[in-house]
């Protein structure tokens, strides 16, 4: 998949699947499976960083998937290309009519109901598909996706199950489990030292379930490893700092400075405070033995 920067690089009859596309959910990918069924180069258009991270940063969303993560979701799901535009305060200021005249020499865009463009979001769907014979191009109003019980599936809606550990409900409006993508960075070694070491995980998104120890697995590169996280500040040593911490079954390979994505398959237990450090490393070894069933 290429990765385009500016407008001019778009190929021309192109099919375009427009959105700011936060976690690539469900209805996210029905607008770009609906580009990609065009016959034609398949791209996507979103924006980095998220536009309320410019417009309103006091309400700027948790991400679900940061950038980079978008991508590889992107790639997996057959596009051609993205076009990343870096949305800042003069991108920000586009009339809706000059963004569309910017896309116009593509031959369809998908959008979903709710899309809104332009200075001012005074761009949506209506405009559109109004100007849209000027140009020659044809516009697909995706409708938004509803879950089997009914709750309409959004980003909104995936943050929060995720932040009050409903991970079920999130993945069945992701269509996939939960996942994080971060790099593992140096610790203070206190797994090694109970015997079961970690890699400290920094996150490229912002959004992690609660506190507590989860079966996961770790996705190094193509190879999927079965592994437990833990997510919290460490209560038995009087930690500080909220921390992702993937200990990986059967491994021992140096990760430091290595991309991984955690991706959560079932919650184990709420994080808690264990008396003695023997008390923990038993209770450790339990959730390996948990992990090692589940997954």
């Amino acid at each position: 998949m290429r990765l385009l920067r500016t407008f001019t690089e778009l190929p021309p009859q192109s099919s375009l699947a427009i959105g700011v596309f936060d976690g690539v959910h469900l209805g996210h990918q029905r607008v770009i499976r609906e580009a990609c069924a065009a016959g034609a180069p398949a791209i996507a258009l979103t924006f980095d960083p998220h536009p309320r991270r410019i417009l309103r940063p006091d309400q700027a969303p948790l991400l679900l998937t940061s950038t980079k993560h978008k991508l590889t979701l992107f790639r997996q799901l057959g596009l051609d290309a993205c076009l990343l535009i870096n949305f800042d305060k003069t991108f920000s200021e586009t009339p809706a009519e000059k963004f569309i005249e910017q896309i116009a020499t593509c031959r369809q865009v998908c959008v979903g109901t709710r899309f809104h463009f332009g200075h001012g979001r005074t761009g949506n769907v209506a405009l559109m598909e109004k100007l849209a014979p000027r140009y020659g191009f044809t516009v697909k109003e995706i409708k938004s996706v509803l879950t089997p019980d009914g709750e309409m599936i959004s980003s909104t809606a995936v943050r929060q199950h995720i932040l009050t550990g409903h991970l079920d409900q999130a993945a069945a409006m992701l269509g996939r489990h939960f996942a994080i993508l971060g790099t593992v960075e140096h610790g203070d070694h206190r797994g090694h030292e109970l015997g079961f070491p970690t890699a400290n995980v920094n996150p490229h998104n912002e959004i992690l379930p609660p506190d507590g120890v989860y079966a996961v697995h770790a996705h190094l590169d193509s190879i999927r490893l079965p592994a437990v996280a833990n997510i919290g500040n460490r209560p038995t040593f009087a930690g500080q700092e909220r921390r992702l911490e993937v200990h990986i079954l059967d491994f021992d390979r140096d990760l430091y400075g290595r991309e991984i994505e955690v991706e959560f398959i079932q919650t184990l237990r709420p994080e808690r405070k264990f008396a003695s450090v023997a008390d923990l490393k038993a209770q450790i070894a339990t959730d390996i033995t948990a992990a090692r069933h589940l997954l």
